[in-house]
């Protein structure tokens, strides 16, 4: 790959992604002195990497590079500091846990949710928060509100449906 294609990708794709990176190695390692160290650590790699070929997904690349790196900072010690991780368990760190990048999507769509059912009428909030989230029966729902069981039925019913709409601008009735 020739280096003035990569300086432009790097440029256009990867820098853009400074900000969430920074959080995400902030929020990751506790030393704030080794902070911009790692931040160079991780472009460098990350821009040699794709001088071989320059990666489909940027983001997701990126942020497995931080990973990795990071991963490799806390091995590589001969004392681990306690900052560095918060269990032992941790050296060991899951492949298969989720990237940064999905955990942001899902920080996102947790958001979206949380300010739907905030929108909700009353009386079906309280349904769908105590069905929903608090997982009680309607039985139970029934009695904490002083309704009928049918009554709690309609209400999860209509803020089920008020929260599809919201979430997704339409009604999925059946």
């Amino acid at each position: 790959m020739a280096a003035p294609e990569v300086m432009e990708w790097f440029l256009r794709e990867v820098l853009p992604l400074e900000a969430i990176l920074m959080q995400y190695l902030r929020h990751n390692w506790r030393d704030e002195s080794d902070i911009e160290d790692l931040l160079h650590d991780v472009y460098v790699r990350v821009y040699e990497a794709a001088l071989t070929q320059i990666p489909e997904k940027t983001k997701p690349f990126v942020f497995t590079t931080a990973r990795n790196l990071l991963i490799s900072r806390v091995r590589s010690r001969q004392i681990v500091p306690i900052e560095a991780v918060a269990d032992l368990d941790a050296l060991d760190i899951a492949i298969d846990a989720p990237g940064p990048d999905r955990s942001v999507i899902a920080r996102d769509e947790l958001r979206r949710l949380s300010e739907a059912v905030d929108r909700l009428p009353p009386h079906c909030r309280d349904v769908v928060i105590l069905r929903r989230i608090q997982g009680l029966s309607r039985g139970e729902i029934a009695s904490r509100l002083g309704l009928t069981e049918g009554t709690v039925s309609v209400y999860l019913t209509e803020g089920m449906y008020a929260l599809a709409d919201l979430l997704h601008g339409e009604r999925s009735k059946p």
